[in-house]
């Protein structure tokens, strides 16, 4: 019995290296191999290749479509409406025919208080026959073929304002640089300002803006200098909102232009001027005008 044993044991030990050599031939598992050249501090290796690597599916893009569609802004230049109390409205019928009429010749883009233009126009004694400035606008007046517009700038030290007629034959081109608005629609108080609010380079370059976005708001007040002043801009009739009182008036004179308000004024109903009917029959000229 116990050398039956004996040979068993003997037999076990001889069939070890064939089992090791057979292992060794063969084909080691992907699973196997990755871990080996990944190693303990590496990641696994996976190529795109393999059968059984995971693909993630692409990122959705979702629409809202519930949701209103963004309007296209429509801009009524403001010389387009006639001024209130007038009877009679054939005289500016055919004045805005004349300015739709020039307006297919001349691009007058849109423009407000506060945005920076530079106008070419025809100029016989100039070099090159014409001649450029550029300023910000300080003011839009007028009505019809009557409207103006005022730009402002300083050069060498020294203010200089210049009124354009709006459909005058001899503007060649309206170039608006920076488009934005001011707190207040009239600008003339910086003919009293430091002369570093109204001072533009000449070759500025034109400031891109999406034309979707909103006509963004300058909130910037500017510093006045010394009294006297050519209006007595603190008192309430101007309504400015542009100026740093603080900095140029004392309390007592601040107190004493309060005097000169007439708050009853802004409850008026008799003083505002309801123009939505006559812009919307405006509208339809121009659409007419453009079909035509």
């Amino acid at each position: 019995m116990a050398a039956s044993i004996a040979r068993g044991c003997q037999a076990a030990k001889g069939l070890g290296p064939s089992f090791r050599s057979a292992r060794a031939l063969l084909p080691v598992s992907t699973s196997v191999a990755s871990r080996v050249l990944a190693g303990p501090g590496r990641r696994q290796i996976t190529g795109p290749s393999e059968p059984g690597v995971f693909q993630p599916p692409p990122k959705p893009v979702i629409v809202d479509k519930r949701g209103p569609q963004r309007r296209e802004s429509r801009f009524l230049s403001p010389e387009f409406i006639p001024p209130r109390g007038r009877t009679n409205p054939l005289k500016f019928q055919i004045e805005r025919k004349d300015m739709l009429e020039r307006r297919k010749i001349l691009h007058i883009p849109e423009f407000y208080v506060g945005s920076i233009l530079r106008v070419t126009t025809a100029d016989p004694y100039a070099n090159g026959k014409t001649s450029q400035f550029l300023g910000i606008c300080i003011q839009r007046s007028g009505k019809g073929l009557g409207a103006t517009f005022i730009l402002r700038n300083t050069i060498e030290g020294q203010g200089v304002e210049i009124c354009f007629e709006l459909y005058n034959p001899r503007i060649q081109e309206i170039q608006v640089v920076k488009l934005e608005k001011r707190l207040d629609d009239s600008l003339l108080y910086l003919r009293d300002a430091l002369p570093e609010y109204s001072t533009f380079d000449m070759n500025m370059k034109p400031v891109a803006q999406e034309p979707s976005r909103e006509v963004p708001i300058n909130q910037l007040k500017v510093k006045m200098k010394p009294k006297p002043w050519s209006k007595r801009w603190e008192r309430p009739k101007f309504n400015v909102k542009g100026i740093r009182f603080d900095l140029c008036l004392t309390e007592e004179q601040m107190k004493e232009a309060q005097k000169w308000s007439q708050p009853w004024l802004e409850f008026d109903m008799m003083r505002e001027y309801d123009t939505s009917k006559i812009e919307a029959a405006i509208w339809n000229e121009i659409e007419a005008s453009k079909s035509s």
